[in-house]
């Protein structure tokens, strides 16, 4: 059995187009404008509400998102539109999802220093899988040459944390000698781009953890797994009903709950202090105190949340770097947010230093993952 399991490589995929708070708000209010113009005679007789504009200034403030970068600008800012256009792809040609996992897990691979023949299997971890089968992670498996197994598994926006659980514990028990967990997240093809008060959370990447035996790492940025914690609590204030079972029912086409849709002055009440208390219980069972910790990298949902639960951990407010924010370039990214900050801000902390990464979401799910440098 290993004792010990490491990160050693990282890879980041970004989508080429971005979309600025200023082009989605001007999108948004033209959208609310036509609305209001189709159907003025139902909002003067009081049968359907008029729909109130966005702005920059309350989308900064309410979440800290500057812009995001998605797979398709042209049909997302399209006032008519609104939702992404990504065209079907045949069945012999890669899929948009594992073209961008294969992309972000080829550079965690590099950084690595490991080919395709030293690793035994792919964990696709994500919110937004493109299909129910075959699995994402296998697709991504053969495109990678990897042999071995791949398994998909969704826990929402705490997918990675999942998922590398799941691969350190299968590394430890010697069942892999490395394993990739990858986590696609096309965002934009859930949300409402009709909702003002989500439409401007989410974006569009890729990210890649990959995981071995420490004692085998030879990576210049690597990073030893101390422990993992893993929580959920059932809750239906962040939710998403499409799935197969409803996708053609004729009561539920367009339906807003066939998208992202969430409550979210409850979700801040419930979650916060629900993940402060797990990240302070964690390291207290580790005899970590939180003065520790170097580096915070949290689920990237929202600034305020963000900022609380940075607070209630460290007991005061962090420092410049000590809980790095990435939303307000890539927003909401689902499970991919906290790897990004993990993978963007981690490089220049020393040997020995402690820090944690942690994920929250709909579940509600958590997973917190104390990490020490190694090299």
């Amino acid at each position: 059995m290993t004792a010990s399991v490491a990160i050693s490589g990282t890879g980041l995929y970004t989508p080429p187009h971005s979309i600025s708070n200023e082009e989605l708000v001007a999108s948004f209010n033209s959208f609310v404008k036509l609305h209001n113009e189709q159907h003025a005679a139902e909002i003067a007789a009081g049968t359907m509400p008029m729909l109130t504009e966005s702005s920059v200034e309350f989308i900064v403030k309410a979440s800290g998102i500057k812009s995001r970068y998605v797979i398709d600008k042209t049909g997302t800012l399209d006032p008519t539109v609104m939702t992404p256009r990504i065209p079907e792809r045949p069945n012999d040609e890669l899929s948009v999802l594992a073209e961008i996992g294969v992309a972000a897990a080829k550079e965690a691979m590099a950084k690595a220093g490991r080919t395709a023949a030293d690793i035994d299997g792919v964990i696709c971890a994500a919110s937004n899988m493109q299909r129910a089968y075959p699995a994402m992670a296998v697709e991504m498996q053969f495109a990678l040459g990897i042999q071995g197994f791949g398994f998909d598994m969704n826990v929402a926006c705490s997918s990675a944390t999942f998922g590398i659980q799941a691969a350190a514990d299968m590394i430890r028990a010697g069942h892999a000698r490395s394993l990739l967990v990858i986590n696609p997240e096309i965002c934009s093809g859930h949300l409402n781009w009709r909702d003002r008060d989500s439409h401007f959370i989410f974006g569009d990447v890729a990210t890649a953890i990959l995981l071995e035996a420490a004692d085998a790492s030879e990576a210049t940025n690597s990073w030893e797994i101390v422990d993992t914690r893993l929580k959920t609590q059932f809750s239906n204030n962040i939710r998403n009903n499409f799935g197969f079972l409803n996708r053609t029912a004729p009561e539920g086409v367009g339906k807003p709950d066939k998208l992202f849709v969430q409550e979210g002055r409850k979700v801040f009440k419930e979650v916060v202090p629900m993940v402060a208390d797990m990240i302070l219980a964690h390291t207290a069972d580790r005899d970590i105190a939180p003065a520790q910790l170097k580096r915070l990298w949290l689920h990237q949902a929202n600034i305020n949340m963000n900022d609380f639960i940075a607070r209630k951990v460290l007991g005061r407010d962090p420092e410049p770097g000590e809980s790095p924010v990435i939303l307000d370039e890539y927003a909401n990214t689902s499970s991919a947010g906290s790897i990004i900050a993990f993978h963007k801000y981690s490089a220049d902390l020393n040997p020995g230093d402690l820090g944690i990464i942690c994920s929250f979401g709909a579940g509600y799910s958590a997973g917190t993952v104390i990490v020490r440098k190694l090299a």
